[in-house]
């Protein structure tokens, strides 16, 4: 395997490298993140609800369909990314924006298919979820990973990488915030939830289609693998990547604490609006406060990381999350002090989530550089299976502490499960997020000056 530079009359193909990408570019790489939030945050947000009260799920067995199909997801990732890495014929398309293009139709499909509940007994309808929500799965990583994996061969400039970084994180957070705010107003406008669930959600997952097609449209992968690995593919040259690049081990254990606090956060919020302050279309509101705030974080983000660092940056951002949800648990319920929190929260955490992005850029550099070979898919798809796990643990954890605190679906709730649901929202996100500060602080050594001479070493064996 080869690594060569597209378009690079420089020696050693250090212009490219170094260049300098344009407005452009950055956004159509930040409409990718965009056009996936239309499909990827109504699981996320939406889901657990229209399982529990429209297609008539317990809470536990709803978690439960979260942990497993999350897990069977999370196995397959690291098959789909290697996949990816191990085709040998690359066309003019690219090795990665191909999928973008077609991968999205299918899982725009299917992510409809996941807000339909069939008429069938309830052992039929849970049957169904089982399968619709791995098919979703799959279907997502066939976008995601090459989606990921896209920013380490459009770039390995460092700056230009926080910069991507920033563009995605701004693209996710849009989407965030506008499927958070009009999709269950516009649910509501149906008669039926039965409807109104799938029509809304084939909606926003056409406008996801249009955000991959800009991204796959205009921009430009420089970082070209020629070949695929010398290794052939197996089990065991997954692991080999898994247990041999350090930093990528930290990251995904970092992870699992970090997206879990941030999905519970998202799944539970509209099952605070409804019960805790009795309207559930308060969560449009609420959503467009505090995730429109999280702005405010990504904006900053490199200017802070120029100054400090991707590392201590990230930290930074943790201890800001981690003091508001501690402060939100205890002041008493009311909708000003726990919107304001929550979006200070928000904030916090919106930073290391960006960051996350260009960290995993540099970790494909590290593992070229220990091992000669360029598995970009094969690495992030390792890294999203660590998101997998967070997710499949924040789905599970909300379905089971909804039955713990003893939620009844489209009834008033006792005072016990109003603090626990409040709790949940919380307690758990300050909790996992002080792991996930002591687990970068203390383990993650990948730092940027260590990074910028990984450059040099790989630019030197060209």
């Amino acid at each position: 395997m080869s690594t060569v530079f597209a378009a690079d009359p420089a020696p050693k193909g250090q212009e490219t490298k170094k260049e300098k990408l344009s407005v452009k570019e950055k956004i159509s790489y930040g409409m990718g993140d965009f056009g996936n939030g239309f499909m990827f945050d109504l699981g996320q947000l939406y889901l657990l609800k229209f399982l529990t009260d429209v297609a008539g799920i317990s809470a536990a067995a709803a978690g439960t369909i979260f942990l497993v199909s999350k897990l069977f997801n999370a196995v397959m990732d690291p098959l789909v990314g290697s996949s990816i890495d191990y085709r040998k014929n690359i066309g003019r398309r690219g090795k990665f924006r191909p999928y973008l293009l077609f991968g999205s139709l299918a899982l725009a499909i299917v992510t409809v298919l996941l807000f339909i509940s069939p008429s069938v007994p309830p052992a039929g309808k849970l049957a169904y979820a089982y399968a619709i929500y791995m098919m979703w799965g799959v279907a997502y990583s066939f976008t995601n990973i090459p989606y990921g994996s896209l920013g380490a061969a459009i770039t390995q400039n460092a700056e230009e990488r926080t910069s991507l970084a920033t563009f995605r994180q701004i693209g996710s957070l849009g989407a965030l915030l506008i499927t958070s705010v009009i999709v269950m107003p516009l649910i509501v406008q149906f008669d039926r939830a039965e409807v109104g669930y799938p029509v809304v959600m084939g909606i926003m997952s056409v406008i996801g289609i249009i955000g991959f097609f800009i991204c796959y449209r205009n921009t430009k992968e420089r970082i070209v693998v020629k070949g695929g690995p010398k290794e052939k593919l197996s089990f065991r040259s997954i692991i080999k990547t898994f247990i041999t690049n350090k930093p990528l081990l930290t990251l995904i254990l970092m992870t699992i604490f970090s997206i879990s606090a941030y999905n519970i956060k998202s799944a539970l919020l509209v099952y605070f609006a409804e019960y805790n302050l009795g309207n559930v279309t308060l969560v449009a509101n609420m959503s467009f406060i505090i995730i429109g705030s999280s702005f405010l974080g990504v904006i900053f983000m490199p200017k802070l990381v120029a100054r400090f660092g991707k590392k201590r940056t990230a930290m930074l951002g943790f201890g800001i999350c981690i003091a508001a949800d501690l402060l939100n648990f205890f002041i008493p319920t009311n909708i000003y002090s726990f919107t304001i929190l929550s979006a200070i929260a928000f904030i916090g955490i919106s930073i290391p989530n960006g960051i996350t992005w260009a960290l995993v850029s540099d970790i494909i550099d590290y593992g070229e550089w220990i091992s000669g070979e360029r598995k970009e898919a094969t690495t992030y798809s390792l890294f999203n299976f660590s998101r997998k796990l967070a997710q499949s643990l924040a789905g599970f954890l909300s379905g089971i502490s909804l039955t713990l605190v003893g939620y009844v679906p489209n009834v008033a709730q006792s005072a016990g499960t109003l603090l626990g649901i409040k709790g949940m929202l919380t307690l758990y996100p300050a909790a996992a997020l002080t792991i996930a500060v002591l687990i970068i602080g203390f383990m993650y050594k990948l730092t940027d000056e260590k990074h910028a001479q990984i450059i040099k070493d790989l630019e030197a064996k060209i």
